[in-house]
């Protein structure tokens, strides 16, 4: 049986795990001890390591491969995690490794259709840090001759992952001449694609993590709050969004793109659960009891 090890043990590689049990033996990393009981609990063989921290990477183990989880330092212009990672690695090089980075790497494309040759244009440090780690993967992966794929996810729901306390708390969304088309990908969806790339994936390949059904911001937030029975946002223009809306929200507000997840579906050949963000909420409304109290309803 195939070792792999999961770097950045959050909710993707739960749902990775739980959905592959018994087709690997795997190994998560964690920085606090505390949590190998839950790993052990899933069946998953715990090292406790920090990437911050690379001493406490000289003993990972030979692995077949490797599933890059863990996201840049939250400051700076540069990897050092994967940085770190790398060099740990290169002392027992895997057969493969999948890495999930962001859409935000392209900026604002002007409501365009995208795909994985468009050139990247960070607007933000954040993106800035992910394209050097994307770069550091790939030159690693060439030179070691190890298949290296990247997924660049967008925003990324589940049934637990809905922005339902946007949407209570009556946060405006932009009036649909003025919104951003936003991308999505359920994340039962990504952790498939991960394991679809680990096995499938061709070698310094980009991949987008995607459906495909992108959206207008506003639209991805009426169609929650419908699901949810609750009030649908206000809506208001751009000019009134800057005086209104925290800089973080504007930020996401500011770039638009529609990402083509063409060559991800010809190359990974992997049937997504849910093809559209509309078959879960098509899901939730199913499972909402007669009777229930508006705002309220039982989740999958």
């Amino acid at each position: 049986m195939k070792k792999v090890l999961i770097v950045g043990f959050g909710d993707v590689a739960e749902r990775l795990v739980r959905r592959y049990a018994g087709q690997a033996e795997f190994i998560g990393m964690i920085r606090r001890p505390e949590r190998a009981a839950e790993l052990r609990d899933l069946g998953v063989t715990p090292y406790v390591g920090d990437l911050d921290a690379p001493a406490t990477l000289k003993r990972l183990p030979r692995v077949d491969g490797v599933f890059h989880f863990a996201p840049p330092p939250n400051a700076g212009k540069t990897d050092p995690r994967t940085t770190h990672l790398l060099h740990a690695l290169g002392r027992h090089k895997p057969g493969a490794l999948v890495y999930i980075s962001t859409s935000g790497v392209y900026g604002d494309c002007g409501g365009n259709w995208v795909s994985e040759t468009r050139p990247v244009a960070p607007v933000n440090d954040r993106a800035v840090r992910r394209i050097d780690a994307e770069r550091q993967l790939r030159r690693w992966g060439a030179a070691l001759r190890v298949q290296v794929s990247i997924l660049r996810a967008p925003g990324i729901y589940a049934a637990d992952r809905l922005p339902l306390e946007r949407i209570r708390r009556g946060t405006a969304a932009l009036v649909s001449q003025d919104d951003s088309y936003t991308n999505h990908i359920h994340a039962d969806d990504l952790a498939r694609l991960a394991w679809a790339a680990l096995f499938r994936g061709r070698s310094q390949r980009i991949y987008h993590a995607v459906d495909a059904h992108p959206l207008k911001m506003g639209d991805w937030f009426d169609n929650c709050a419908d699901a949810f029975g609750l009030p649908r946002p206000p809506r208001v223009n751009r000019a009134e969004a800057e005086q209104v809306l925290s800089e973080a929200l504007l930020s996401f507000l500011r770039e638009s793109r529609r990402l083509s997840n063409a060559r991800t579906t010809r190359e990974l050949r992997l049937k997504y659960r849910y093809p559209t963000s509309d078959d879960l909420l098509g899901e939730l409304r199913q499972a909402r009891p007669e009777g229930h109290n508006r705002g309220q309803m039982r989740l999958l």
